[in-house]
């Protein structure tokens, strides 16, 4: 077992939780020893919910494990139920419960409780946090779905569809929900349910109801939706609609599944193409970006990345191992290999070697980039409190783009003010040492971040006094490519040190 400090995902019981806090009526009974209650804080610090999740804990003891723990959850179970009168409750075991094999399932089973129990079988020991919420998400669809509330549609009527996949503790879930319902509203388009996020227990009997189902998150929600299209015949979306390009596609799919004209979209456009064609974007084209989330954010923000920015997409990876083939076609697209893994320490390790000029990643990634003094916008959970602003700030749809290009680019225009900034670093006020601002004020510059070593790399090259000083002189925010040309250049030349006049003639070879 390999001891970490940080981690993508908690364990599958915390995306059981996520879906229970998304939803109303829902209560999630786990079975939990003293101190699991630590989940509580995700929610009500990191997300600045008003309200707590809706969880009942068991919290035995230690000294509990000598006596009946089964006896301690059946009583949780009762009391729970007396006490929210939810419209259903899910029952499971976290991690450490797990080993003791209660069967929360069949104790809850045994109580004859008045609502629906939906029983969760969570592999804490295998499985994680995404594939909890899609698990939890997945048996309350085919434990409360109804077939025989689906409704034939009377001749004119709009068509209809339900939106899947959006919870609690989401990378702007809420706001993205907004955007797609008035971007299906456009289209002509009805939503009947929202789910898990809003809903409650007593509306998924009516997700049949709908034509089709719009998948946002296939991490969540691409199981249920499996099994809709399977029992009711209903088809769902597969473009995710993060970017112009991929809104386009989203829309002319929804279109087609709903039998309905494509719409004139022409008011309703992002502002993201025309300032990324502008003078003021121009010398963002080609710069090298790092890539990493969550499967679907990742995809799209490559996507957004190379087609719509003009970046140079060096690196794609995911920490989610259930979606690892699309990352890795998308990666192929790119010319890459696609970066499988939920150790971060491998996700800084590549970025360290690539060195690229802007990241796209998670939470971790941000504080890998201030340490490495590259530029960051997280795009994917997981996600700090910052990542949860007041303001409207959707990642989907046309208002999505324009959120995207914001995060984005500013990071890399603050880098150009940093380089004013720069020209005058001989004043009192600013020296090389200090960093660059917006990245901290302890932040390495990108060129003196450690060199990735592993037992095959290539020994690294000495740079003289004279040679370390010039570089200096090059504007940080393309300094760590200067040094890469220059250091390439070296290697070609069988040198083992770089002196001023190698990074003259480094800067000759490449500036033809």
């Amino acid at each position: 077992m390999q001891l970490t400090v940080w981690t993508y995902e908690g364990p599958p019981h915390i995306g059981a939780m996520r879906v229970a806090t998304a939803m109303t009526g829902l209560h999630y009974i786990l079975h939990a020893p003293q101190g699991d209650t630590y989940a509580d804080l995700l929610f009500t610090m990191i997300e600045r919910r008003g309200q707590r999740p809706p969880v009942t804990y068991t919290t035995f003891e230690a000294r509990d494990l000598g006596s009946d723990t089964a006896e301690i959850f059946k009583r949780a179970a009762r009391d729970a139920v007396e006490r929210f009168r939810p419209e259903a409750i899910i029952v499971g075991a976290s991690c450490t419960a797990e080993l003791i094999q209660d069967d929360p399932g069949g104790l809850a089973r045994t109580l004859g409780l008045d609502v629906p129990v939906i029983p969760l079988e969570l592999p804490s020991y295998s499985k994680k946090e995404n594939w909890g919420a899609s698990e939890t998400f997945y048996r309350l669809v085919r434990g409360l779905a109804r077939p025989s509330l689906r409704q034939k549609k009377s001749g004119g009527a709009r068509p209809v569809c339900n939106i899947l996949g959006p919870t609690a503790l989401g990378f702007r879930h809420r706001d993205d929900v907004r955007e797609i319902t008035g971007l299906l509203a456009h289209c002509g388009v009805d939503v009947n349910i929202v789910a898990p996020l809003g809903a409650t227990p007593s509306d998924l009997q009516f997700l049949p109801a709908a034509d089709f189902n719009v998948v946002l998150y296939p991490e969540i929600a691409e199981a249920a939706a499996r099994h809709l299209e399977k029992e009711f015949g209903q088809p769902y979306t597969r473009a995710i609609p993060i970017g112009v390009g991929a809104t386009q596609d989203f829309v002319a799919e929804v279109c087609e599944l709903a039998g309905i004209p494509m719409p004139d979209l022409s008011g309703y456009m992002s502002n993201l193409p025309w300032w990324s064609r502008s003078v003021d974007s121009n010398y963002l084209t080609g710069k090298r970006v790092f890539v990493f989330g969550d499967a679907t954010h990742a995809i799209a923000a490559a996507r957004v990345a190379s087609e719509e920015l003009a970046f140079t997409v060096v690196g794609l990876g995911t920490y989610s191992r259930e979606f690892a083939r699309p990352v890795r076609e998308a990666a192929t697209d790119y010319g890459i290999e696609a970066l499988i893994t939920d150790d971060y320490l491998e996700v800084e390790a590549a970025i360290t070697a690539l060195q690229p000029e802007l990241i796209l990643g998670t939470q971790m990634e941000r504080h890998i980039a201030k340490r490495l003094g590259i530029p960051c916008a997280v795009i994917s959970a997981p996600v700090h409190v910052q990542d949860f602003p007041a303001r409207y700030a959707p990642q989907m749809g046309f208002e999505g783009a324009n959120v995207l290009f914001d995060t984005w680019v500013h990071p890399l225009l603050m880098g150009l003010e940093e380089h004013l900034l720069g020209m005058f670093r001989e004043d009192f006020e600013f020296h090389d040492e200090a960093g660059a601002s917006h990245l901290g004020s302890h932040a390495a510059m990108p060129e003196e971040a450690p060199v990735a070593t592993t037992e095959s790399a290539t020994p690294s090259l000495v740079w003289t006094h004279d040679a370390e000083n010039e570089l200096k002189k090059i504007p940080f925010f393309v300094r760590g490519k200067a040094r890469r040309n220059t250091e390439a250049f070296a290697r070609d030349q069988l040198l083992d040190t770089v002196t001023l006049d190698t990074l003259y003639d480094a800067k000759a070879r490449y500036g033809r």
